[in-house]
Formats: structure tokens, sequence, C-alpha cells
């Protein structure tokens, strides 16, 4: 493979690997905090009357674990790729 065709892949699974990584701590996040709160966590499109700290901390945690989940996914996929 050339070089530009194995960046290319590289960046690919990437991405595909942040995305699902991203998407699959929102799952997370949604869960735990339906079974720790018996409610789903606000959504910024919601018109209901939940406190501005529930959307604060649903936000923060949100926030970092899908930045973190991203991160890990793209280093993990990264150095997959080399080792090939």
């Amino acid at each position: 493979m050339t070089d530009k065709k194995e960046s290319l892949a590289a960046k690919l699974t990437g991405v595909v690997t942040a995305l699902a990584a991203a998407w699959l701590a929102q799952r997370l996040i949604d869960l735990v905090w339906t079974r720790v709160l018996g409610h789903k966590p606000p959504k910024p499109e919601d018109e209901t009357d939940a406190r501005f700290a529930e959307i604060a901390a649903a936000a923060t945690i949100t926030g970092a674990a899908i930045a973190l989940s991203r991160v890990l996914a793209t280093r993990g996929a990264a150095k997959y790729l080399t080792r090939r």
C-alpha cells in the first residue's frame, strides 16, 4: 500500500472508531443516568423544567466522556495501524 492510501485508511479508521466510541459513550451515559436518577439526561432541545445544575452536570459529563472516548479510540486506531 502506498503512503497516501495508508494515510487515508488511517484517517478513515480514526474517524469511524471515534464516532463509534462517542456513540457508545452517549448510550452508556444515558443508561447510567436513567438507572441512577430515573429519567434520561436533559437534552438541549428539551423544554422541560430541568434545573440548571442538572443540565450543567449532564453537559459536563457528556462532553468529558465523549471527548475522552474519541481520544482513546483515535489513539488506539493509530496504534493498531502502525503495528500492522
